[in-house]
């Protein structure tokens, strides 16, 4: 899958490619149903396929801190695509200038003169341009105009509910990770590279690995078994997602304990996978108190992954 960034790194070989555009956030079972139909396009014309997203989602641009929690950053959103046998991802970034371009402008510069789309799909409520004023009817009446196709997808219900990222969202922050993870058709994970801390950890009788997030929000919190994959190995353990009230941390961070190692992973890349939620964070009274807590911690995480291994 190749991955382009930038309106400008589009060469003249790009052109030709049936497209969809969207934030794709957490390339859920609504997204995967989109982009098989736009996969399907592609064979019957003959012609690649290319999902349009942006960085940051227009949401985060608009506003800021308030934003509800993002499910995937781009690495994460990236790793999951490249399962998903699209030929290409355009990554446009949203910033002042991006805002201002009118819908119209999209279609004619963006899709036609640099794309050259002979087909687009989109969601069943997707805008686009300046102050949201592009939807599918514009769509469709610059398809006739300039020979393309044009079609939109019905939302993808599960259990008589709406596939969709916001639902999602909503199950991860109750700690639903098993109902998560069938809206979303693959385990909730957060990628990272690991970074120096304060040493906290090591000192409470508990390495561990810091990665920080990097995002407005994340869509959990709390203590959770997990699984961790570096670049050699799989590993089991217990992480903690949050402030770490108790130490009067300001900044979100993902802190994990490996079970049976001692080594050193600063700067590698590691995959946590969350597996079952174990309780909310909490400020503790004292540091030992936090010590005997993160011991029971480690003992529900390791015979929580035992079990399921079953």
């Amino acid at each position: 899958m190749e991955v382009i960034r930038g309106i400008y790194n589009v060469k003249p070989h790009h052109r030709g490619c049936v497209a969809t555009v969207g934030n794709f956030d957490g390339v859920h079972h609504g997204h995967q149903m989109l982009l098989a139909h736009l996969i399907a396009k592609s064979e019957e014309i003959g012609v690649p396929s290319v999902l349009i997203t942006f960085e940051p989602q227009p949401r985060e641009f608009f506003r800021g801190t308030s934003v509800p929690a993002r499910l995937t950053r781009f690495r994460e959103k990236i790793t999951l695509l490249q399962h998903s046998g699209i030929d290409r991802v355009l990554c446009l970034p949203f910033n002042e200038a991006m805002a201002k371009v009118e819908a119209q402008t999209v279609i004619e510069e963006f899709l036609v003169r640099y794309l050259g789309v002979k087909y687009l799909v989109v969601g069943d409520d997707f805008r686009f341009g300046q102050g949201a004023e592009g939807n599918y009817d514009m769509l469709k009446a610059a398809g006739d105009k300039h020979g393309f196709g044009v079609s939109h997808l019905g939302t993808l219900t599960f259990e008589h509910q709406r596939v969709s990222s916001s639902r999602i969202r909503e199950l991860l922050g109750m700690g639903d990770l098993e109902t998560a993870e069938r809206l979303l058709g693959h385990a909730y994970f957060i990628m990272g590279r690991v970074v120096y801390g304060r040493q906290l950890g090591r000192q409470l009788g508990t390495p561990t690995a810091n990665i920080q997030l990097r995002r407005y929000h994340s869509a959990l919190s709390g203590v959770f078994a997990v699984k961790v994959a570096s670049e050699d190995r799989i590993f089991s353990g217990v992480a903690n997602i949050g402030i770490r009230p108790t130490v009067e941390g300001k900044e979100p961070l993902l802190e994990v304990h490996l079970f049976d190692w001692d080594g050193d992973l600063y700067g590698q890349l590691l995959t946590v996978t969350f597996r079952k939620k174990l309780r909310k964070e909490q400020k503790f009274e004292s540091l030992e108190a936090l010590k005997q807590q993160i011991q029971l911690d480690k003992e529900n995480a390791l015979q929580w992954l035992e079990t399921e291994k079953q």
